[in-house]
């Protein structure tokens, strides 16, 4: 028998984090059912007999990948166990902008990917109520250039009287150009969206949760049959699948044959006075800070009446519990002035800061994501690496992962270029 191990230690909290109270949409209800569902470490150790019918299969992470890939194992049939070590959507799928774009990949390795994704995700709607559930709504999407005004020239006067520009973006703007349509962009708020389709997986499909941390598959005659979590706790499984995100590279089986590394990416969360005032256009910036090189942030108006900007990322080693990731201070503060200066909505005394916050992508070398069976290892699978794509991409990961395990291919799209089988015969060298 073989028992492959994470060398980080373990962190374990409580899974769901409270969510903020919106004026626009209804809070997550974790019911009774959901509760009885998020198991203790201090249970029996073989505490789920299935149906021999169905199939048992592990998911190992509470972010976006991982929580599609159960909610379609799980209304596939599938005896599905999530575990997650600290609190479902935390990191990035908490903490992302939510931006969805049909075309926007065309020409690349994820055409196929994201182009079913999105379409998903308008199914995903229907069938969730996506836009009073978790803000789904299809938008306008501008790339602006926007030029800091000095502390004489404040915002409030826009300088190029373009129609194209939404009333509310009244900074020194220039060279508007509509870059995505309500029929080709969408977004949704990644937290709420990850946990309704948690809780629906819990209430409707019967996936189970657990709070843990993976420390050990189990491995006999080349096929996985258990995951092992820190203080005893063996569940057995058919099937594993490996959704860590940036927390990857911290387990060694899979450090040892290819490389995820985190970009580190910093947010804030802004409360207008006027939130009516905002319309739903994404604003991509080409940025000109007085002092500076130019920059490309990012401006998401939600329909929660918050207004998310992001931008000004690092790779940086990743921390071993997303707990601990906090935002580097004059990130943050560049991003305040890129709001101030997109907006007088957004300037200090006229919006309210939420949240100063930071997430890491997760980025492989080949800016390809890894999905698919691990080689040399039945019934072990994996599914990482979306980099910024993760919120737009999960959907049709989740369906085609899914497939993948309970029928043996994938036919909502083609995942054989994101087989981690490409890494076998290259030298992994640890940087």
């Amino acid at each position: 028998m073989a028992v492959i191990s994470s060398a980080s230690p373990l962190s374990i909290a409580s899974l769901f984090r409270p969510i903020r109270k919106f004026p626009t949409l209804p809070d997550l209800v974790i019911t009774a059912t959901s509760i009885r569902c998020l198991s203790s470490l201090s249970q029996p150790m073989d505490d789920r007999q299935q149906p021999e019918s169905k199939k048992r299969v592990v998911v190992c992470g509470g972010g976006i990948i991982g929580v599609c890939t159960a909610y379609f194992l799980a209304k596939k049939g599938a005896a599905v166990t999530l575990v997650e070590k600290s609190s479902v959507a935390c990191a990035a799928s908490g903490k992302a902008g939510g931006f969805l774009a049909l075309d926007w990949c065309d020409g690349g390795p994820v055409e196929s990917l994201a182009r079913a994704s999105f379409i998903l995700h308008r199914s995903l709607s229907e069938e969730l109520n996506g836009p009073d559930s978790y803000g789904y709504r299809p938008l306008t999407t501008l790339s602006i250039t926007v030029t800091e005004s000095g502390p004489s020239s404040p915002s409030g006067s826009k300088s190029s009287g373009d129609s194209t520009i939404p009333s509310w973006v009244d900074g020194a703007t220039r060279g508007p150009r509509t870059i995505g349509t309500t029929q080709t962009t969408a977004q949704v708020h990644p937290q709420l969206f990850t946990r309704t389709l948690l809780n629906t997986a819990v209430e409707k499909y019967g996936v189970e949760v657990v709070i843990g941390k993976l420390e050990q598959l189990r491995v006999e005659e080349g096929r996985v049959g258990a995951v092992v979590l820190e203080g005893g706790r063996v569940i057995e499984s058919d099937s594993v699948v490996l959704s860590l995100g940036p927390w990857t590279g911290k387990f060694e089986m899979l450090a040892s044959m290819f490389r995820v590394s985190g970009l580190k990416a910093h947010s804030i969360v802004l409360e207008p006075k006027d939130p009516g005032a905002i319309t739903p256009h994404v604003l991509f910036l080409s940025f000109h800070p007085q002092g500076g090189k130019a920059m490309d942030p990012e401006v998401y108006p939600r329909p929660t009446g918050e207004v998310y900007i992001c931008g000004m990322s690092a790779e940086e080693e990743v921390p071993d519990d997303p707990e601990e990731i906090v935002g580097n201070p004059a990130s943050i503060a560049m991003l305040k002035r890129v709001g101030k200066s997109v907006s007088s909505h957004l300037r200090e005394g006229e919006a309210r800061v939420k949240a100063e916050q930071a997430c890491f992508l997760p980025c492989t070398d080949d800016g390809v994501p890894i999905i698919g069976e691990v080689p040399g290892m039945k019934g072990c699978y994996v599914a990482t690496g979306h980099s910024c794509w993760g919120i737009l991409n999960g959907p049709a990961t989740g369906a085609a992962v899914a497939e993948l395990v309970l029928e043996g291919r994938a036919t909502i799209v083609d995942l054989s270029r994101f087989s981690p089988a490409r890494f076998v015969g290259r030298r992994r060298v640890k940087v």
